[in-house]
């Protein structure tokens, strides 16, 4: 599912409306919850949170010209999904969201690398979604970010 947008409001009003406010309620957790200093925009065509230029001037080692991404939302054809790239390149937050989520949820976590799949939405546990935003200030995942992906 591709979603031409260039804007958060563009990319929800393109969404099927029984998913809209399911997301909106998504992407708000995150946006509300997110340390200061993560900026929000669309990137890789979802709406995302990243570290700008202006204060990671090296941007993302993949294509330098682009913000550091930390944080998308997007909405599959079969699912929900949060990017969060700080519990990709940090084992210990990793770890402690594993071990918190069925504490939170009804279904059995579906997650990659860096994305967690809600293919329920009915059962995404928002709550451990905003302690998860919590958890990394945007010089921890820059930090977190040269350790790991920056050579």
């Amino acid at each position: 599912m591709k979603i031409e947008a260039q804007s958060v409001e563009e990319y929800i009003h393109a969404l099927e409306s029984d998913r809209q406010d399911v997301y909106k309620k998504l992407y708000n957790t995150v946006a509300s919850n997110l340390p200061k200093g993560f900026t929000a925009c669309m990137q890789y065509g979802f709406p995302s949170f990243v570290v700008s230029l202006d204060d990671y001037p090296a941007g993302y080692h993949c294509t330098p010209n682009t913000p550091l991404p930390f944080v998308s939302v997007g909405a599959q054809k079969n699912f929900l999904a949060l990017y969060h790239m700080g519990i990709y390149a940090n084992p210990d937050l990793m770890d402690w969201f594993v071990t918190e989520y069925p504490k939170h949820a009804k279904s059995k976590l579906d997650m990659g690398k860096s994305c967690i799949r809600f293919k329920r939405i009915t059962d995404i546990p928002f709550d451990l979604i905003a302690d998860l935003m919590k958890r990394m200030t945007v010089k921890e995942w820059i930090h977190i970010y040269e350790l790991n992906f920056k050579k």
